[in-house]
């Protein structure tokens, strides 16, 4: 297994310099979690890790090799990509989906063989929904949708997983489902780098946090290092607090929501505790 290392990448369009000074390491085993409001450079900074946009400085760096002067199938057979679940035109079955990861490892004009299509139904098999193998992409739930385009990211045999916000649109079950099937992927080795809105995912999922604020990393650590209070109004501009829950310690973002008197919504004025 490969880190990934990211070394004064700056990135952006043309002169347009959306993100500049990012150095980060993501080592096999771990999730980092990118955190940071829309605009801040996220998406860009993906593009550029996967090389559809160069840097327009510094390096990406999988064990230890620049990875600029790589060709578009090496790039895919080291890194997958699962971006958001959306819609799809055309009704291929779910596991046609999931047999596009294979092409990464298919000459030009080659046919996926036998061994790729059981190497893709255990893909299939292994997020959970064997049982839709045969049914349309196009019709199943988002988050049926959102665990296929993972397997399909499995199916590249790839070391590192890069997810751009992987739980958008889904709803609170199969958001939790998704980070759990994330958390168990990452401790059978990958290396996985993920976007999110919501600090709760983090906390429960994410070995390290970057957040990314103005396209610069305003803090990076661990979740109780670095998502805190202070820091998510800095980031967002929004009053937040960080409270543990349950015997764990774990801990949760509550919103301080102002009432009509400027208190918190449906109790005194003065803001919370």
């Amino acid at each position: 297994m490969s880190a990934l290392e990211l070394d004064g990448l700056a990135f952006g369009y043309g002169s347009r310099t959306v993100g500049s000074g990012v150095s980060l390491t993501l080592k096999p085993g771990e999730v980092l979690c990118l955190l940071g409001p829309n605009g801040s450079g996220k998406t860009t900074m993906f593009k550029t890790i996967l090389g559809l946009i160069a840097p327009l400085s510094g390096t990406v760096r999988i064990g230890g090799e620049d990875t600029g002067a790589w060709p578009r199938a090496r790039v895919a057979r080291h890194i997958g990509y699962v971006p958001q679940a959306q819609p799809h035109l055309f009704p291929y079955t779910v596991l046609d989906m999931v047999l596009m990861g294979r092409t990464a490892h298919l000459g030009l004009f080659a046919m996926p063989s036998a061994a790729d299509h059981a190497l893709a139904l255990r893909m299939v098999q292994s997020m959970g929904i064997g049982h839709l193998a045969t049914q349309a992409y196009t019709r199943i739930s988002g988050g049926e949708r959102q665990l296929t385009l993972i397997a399909r990211a499995l199916a590249q045999q790839s070391q590192i997983l890069v997810m751009d916000e992987p739980t958008a649109s889904l709803d609170f079950g199969n958001q939790v489902r998704v980070l759990q099937r994330i958390g168990e992927l990452t401790r059978g080795g990958l290396a996985t780098i993920l976007s999110t809105h919501d600090p709760d995912h983090a906390f429960m999922v994410a070995d390290r946090v970057a957040l990314l604020h103005g396209g610069r990393i305003a803090a990076l650590g661990t979740p109780h290092e670095t998502i805190t209070a202070e820091m998510l109004q800095r980031i967002y501009g929004v009053e937040v607090e960080v409270i543990e829950v349950g015997a764990v310690g774990r801990r949760v973002c509550v919103p301080c929501l102002g009432g009509p008197a400027g208190g918190p919504a449906g109790g005194p004025a003065g803001g919370p505790s």
